[in-house]
């Protein structure tokens, strides 16, 4: 599988990275339902053995237990993939989550990853969040230092508009930007990805496939299962009239792949990889069996006129 650099770094990633949101598992504020532990570590493995080499999770995942299932799949596994993960999101015994990019917060927050994964350094450390926006020079002052001593390579942000890029970039380099991307959520074309494209700040998107939404697998039925602590429930894409309409993209998706013999999630995957801003797409895997519906994406372009093609049919919604 080829791999990019990511931004100003030495990190050589493949384009599609394995994400772990959902592996954080039921019982906290943001879940995608209860989720199979040992279903997540082979989905890991499964990815890496296909060539894919970098992990994407977070500390407010599962409130811990996504990190800690990262960690024990690192160690089963002989080539480690990369391990990108975030601060700022924090909480408490209560389990109620809170946000604090206060220095002492990021530098224990770190500390715990580093242990909930059992590493000694971690590749990508992200700020998930920039919120308290009055503290985005803090947060990422604290960021360089976490760098400077050595418990993490590199540093970047999630969810940053221009101006707060801009406010960090006086401090320290941004490594990477991680924004929400997709056919369904573009509010990063116009302003933000040419920003990262001029000062070389690599993308890594995530929800390429909104959610699910795109994949090819998500149906009306399945929608009307979700366990009452999936988030999705909460979502207007989910919700109608916007979820016929999503679904009916996705069979345009299903249409287009069948012609190469792909899915309709690598589709969506790959439209997002062909913006020359995007470096690489964190991908959402909840079992081994789900890999090989996405893993193609790394390797799939589409045509100029597959891509106008989808246009249109964005343009006719």
């Amino acid at each position: 599988m080829q791999t990019r650099a990511l931004g100003n770094s030495d990190l050589l990633i493949t384009p599609i990275g394995v994400g772990a949101w959902a592996m954080g598992g039921g019982g906290w504020a943001f879940a995608w339902g209860s989720q199979d532990d040992t279903d997540s570590i082979a989905a890991i493995e499964a990815a890496v053995d296909k060539g894919v080499n970098w992990v994407d999770t977070a500390a407010v995942y599962g409130l811990g237990h996504s990190e800690e299932i990262v960690g024990q799949a690192l160690k089963s596994l002989p080539n480690k993939p990369y391990v990108f993960t975030k601060c700022e999101r924090v909480w408490g015994e209560d389990r109620q989550i809170a946000k604090s990019l206060k220095r002492d917060s990021i530098h224990r927050e770190c500390d715990a990853s580093l242990r909930r994964l059992d590493v000694d350094v971690i590749d990508l450390y992200q700020i998930h969040w920039p919120e308290p926006d009055e503290d985005v020079e803090e947060g990422w002052t604290a960021m360089a230092e976490l760098k400077a001593a050595g418990k993490v390579r590199h540093i970047g942000v999630s969810n940053f508009n221009v101006a707060q890029m801009e406010r960090a970039l006086k401090i320290a380099p941004i490594t990477s930007l991680q924004p929400p991307y997709s056919m369904l959520v573009r509010g990063v074309e116009d302003e933000i990805l040419p920003f990262c494209l001029t000062h070389n700040v690599g993308v890594i998107s995530y929800s390429p496939m909104r959610n699910g939404l795109l994949s090819g697998g998500m149906t009306k039925e399945r929608v009307e299962l979700f366990p009452e602590d999936d988030f999705r429930r909460r979502l207007p894409d989910f919700q109608e009239p916007k979820l016929s309409k999503n679904l009916k993209l996705a069979e345009k998706l299903r249409a287009i792949g069948a012609k190469h013999g792909r899915k309709p999630g690598e589709v969506a995957i790959a439209w997002a990889l062909a913006n020359p801003a995007v470096t690489g797409a964190i991908v959402g895997m909840r079992a081994a069996s789900q890999v090989d519906g996405v893993v193609g994406a790394a390797e799939f372009r589409l045509s100029a006129e597959e891509l106008s093609e989808i246009e249109a049919a964005l343009s006719s919604e």
